[in-house]
């Protein structure tokens, strides 16, 4: 590995499938090198499902509760450490009163006895996806969404525990690094602060999976368009460095992305640019076109990397993939074998942004 403290981590959801069993997941993580996990929560319900002998639901927090009480001794038995608990997603900006904004808290609330539990102390929230159509009038929909962001942090205070606000870059709200980092001062609580991701910000400033070069305006490398993109996406970095305190960022995701191909060619096919059954373009890619670094991937991530190392961050550099392959249709690669590559990838990325 670099001559370097940061630690590594490693998501549970990027190894293999739900169904396949946690303990295992633990060792092949923890026999790779990495010291830590982004506990999944698809993971604990499916480790749950498996204890109970049934199928757990996702509001089932006595079940889920004694579920992350085991993790926790299987993760110790393992020389892990759980960095996180993810994701927290549709939680911010629901109309008050609304069912939905009751679920919101009712997950919240279960979920931190979850953390309490496996013993961890930081949540995962990515900036909301739902359309904007079914969230607060829109006058209302800024202050609603400071609003329960700073009410999640105070329940999370009660506990000592902080909240890791991501950008997700198909998000209906909150695009980009800069869109969270101003609700997060704009919440103004001492235990809220970034979870940024290399995929999600050069797939949103840069990278575009319905163009057929795979660059936002379909430009091509090298032409004029593609010098002046890139100039933004380099000031986009000097303004992250510069503005964004290093104890202000909780944690740095790592994944690279695949310009989509077609099944039954070589050539590029990008994604359609409509929403698929609810799911907008750069959803679709996050879910199923994310390889680790130096494995088919085009982003400029070493570019994001080096911009968050500058701002003096050495915590934890988490790898968080979801690599179906180019065509979207799984490589079949085995869990040992890939996450024995995703160590070497990760030692390789943290060297060259340290460069």
């Amino acid at each position: 590995m670099p001559d370097t403290k940061i630690p590594y981590s490693f998501a549970t959801c990027s190894l293999g499938a739900p169904t396949d069993p946690l303990p295992q997941k633990l060792t092949l993580i923890s026999s790779a090198g990495f010291t830590g996990i982004e506990l999944a929560f698809p993971d604990l319900q499916s480790h749950a499902s498996s204890l109970s002998n049934k199928s757990i639901s996702d509001h089932d927090f006595p079940s889920l509760i004694s579920a992350a009480k085991d993790v926790k001794k299987l993760v110790k038995e393992n020389g892990l450490e759980i960095v996180m608990l993810q994701p927290f997603s549709n939680f911010e900006g629901w109309p008050r009163g609304s069912e939905e904004y009751k679920d919101a808290f009712e997950r919240a609330r279960g979920w931190i006895e979850i953390m309490s539990a496996v013993g961890t102390d930081m949540l995962q929230v990515g900036s909301s996806d739902t359309p904007l159509t079914k969230l607060s009038p829109s006058s209302e929909l800024r202050g609603n969404i400071v609003s329960d962001l700073r009410d999640l942090a105070d329940l999370l205070k009660e506990k000592g525990m902080r909240l890791a606000y991501e950008n997700w870059c198909w998000s209906s709200h909150a695009a980009g690094w800069k869109d969270v980092w101003d609700i997060v001062q704009e919440v103004d609580r001492d235990n809220i602060g970034l979870c940024l991701d290399t995929f999600q910000s050069a797939g949103g400033e840069w990278g575009d999976p319905t163009t057929t070069t795979g660059i936002i305006g379909n430009v091509e490398i090298g032409s004029s368009g593609e010098k002046d993109l890139t100039k933004r996406w380099k000031e986009s970095l000097s303004e992250l460095t510069h503005t964004v305190p290093k104890e202000k960022i909780y944690i740095l995701q790592i994944s690279d992305a695949y310009i989509p191909l077609s099944p039954s060619s070589s050539k590029s096919a990008p994604l359609s640019a409509e929403v698929v059954e609810g799911t907008a373009p750069r959803g679709r890619w996050s879910h199923d076109y994310r390889p680790v670094p130096y494995d088919g991937g085009y982003l400029p991530i070493e570019d994001f990397g080096k911009a968050v190392l500058e701002t003096g961050f050495r915590g934890w550099f988490s790898m968080e993939v979801f690599d179906q392959g180019v065509d979207g249709r799984g490589k079949g690669v085995g869990l040992e074998m890939f996450v024995e590559r995703a160590g070497g990838s990760m030692d390789k990325f943290v060297g060259k942004c340290l460069a």
